[in-house]
C-alpha cells in the first residue's frame, strides 16, 4: 500500500496535473499526441524499448516501431529545446517517450520474476532487483501520459557524432545514474546540468534519481493511455 501512495504522488508531482485511469479503448494515436520524429528537425531517436538493448533484455511489449510520441504541448516544448540545443552545435537523443500501459505492466512483471537476473550485470549491477519497484519502475508511469521522455544530448563532431559523457549509460539503475552524485567527474556533472537546465527552461522536471528524465509540466488533465508504439 505505500508503495502505491509513493507511485500516485510522485506520479502526480511529475506531471504536474490530475491523474484519470487508463484509456485502452482505441490502438489509434490520439490527435493531441505527435510523432516527435517527424515534428522535429535533427532529432535524434532510440527506442530502445522497441529493442533488445534494455533493461528486460527482450523487445518491450507495445513497442513496435522506432518511434517517440509526445502530448502536442509537450512536443511543442521539447522542440524549443532541440532549437536552444542546436545553437551550440548539439542535437536531442531520446531513448523513450510516450509508454503504453501494456509496457509498463510488462516491466512490473518482470521487476517482480525476480528468477530473472540475467540483464543485472548491464543495468542493475549494485543494488538488488527487488528494490527496483518504486524508485525506478513504477505501476503507473508519467511516460503513459504522453508528457515525459527520456533523453541526452549529442554533439556535431567532425569525426561524426558524439553523446555527451553524463558518466553512465541510459536505464542504469544505481546511484550513480543519480542526477547529481560525488561518483562521476565533474565534467559528466556538468553535461547532466546542462541538459537538465536547459530542459529546466521550457517547464520540463527532472527526476532526481535518473538523469536523463523528464516531464512536461502541463495544467491539463493527464490520462494514461495504452496504444501502441507503432
Amino acid at each position: 500500500m505505500l508503495r502505491l501512495i509513493f507511485l500516485f504522488a510522485f506520479s502526480s508531482a511529475m506531471t504536474g496535473c490530475t491523474l484519470l485511469s487508463v484509456d485502452s479503448s482505441s490502438e489509434d494515436v490520439p490527435d493531441y499526441f505527435i510523432d516527435v520524429g517527424d515534428f522535429i528537425n535533427d532529432i535524434i531517436i532510440d527506442a530502445r524499448y522497441a529493442s533488445t538493448n534494455n533493461f528486460t533484455g527482450k523487445q518491450v511489449t507495445g513497442y513496435y516501431e522506432n518511434k517517440c510520441f509526445l502530448t502536442k504541448e509537450a512536443a511543442k516544448a521539447l522542440n524549443k529545446v532541440q532549437h536552444e540545443v542546436l545553437k551550440h552545435k548539439m542535437t536531442l537523443k531520446v531513448y523513450d517517450c510516450y509508454r503504453p500501459q501494456q509496457s509498463v505492466d510488462q516491466f512490473i512483471a518482470w521487476a517482480e520474476d525476480l528468477s530473472d537476473q540475467s540483464t543485472k550485470t548491464q543495468f542493475y549491477p549494485n543494488i538488488e532487483k527487488e528494490t527496483l519497484l518504486g524508485p525506478y519502475i513504477a505501476a503507473r508511469s508519467g511516460h503513459s501520459t504522453g508528457n515525459t521522455i527520456d533523453l541526452t544530448v549529442v554533439l556535431f563532431d567532425e569525426e561524426g557524432d558524439v553523446e555527451l559523457d553524463m558518466g553512465s549509460d541510459y536505464d542504469l539503475f544505481d546511484p550513480i545514474s543519480h542526477t547529481k552524485t560525488d561518483l562521476i567527474t565533474s565534467k559528466q556533472q556538468q553535461n547532466r546540468f546542462l541538459l537538465k537546465n536547459i530542459m529546466e527552461q521550457f517547464n520540463f522536471l527532472n527526476y532526481e534519481l535518473e538523469w536523463w528524465h523528464f516531464s512536461y509540466q502541463s495544467s491539463d488533465t493527464a490520462l494514461y493511455f495504452n496504444f501502441p508504439v507503432k
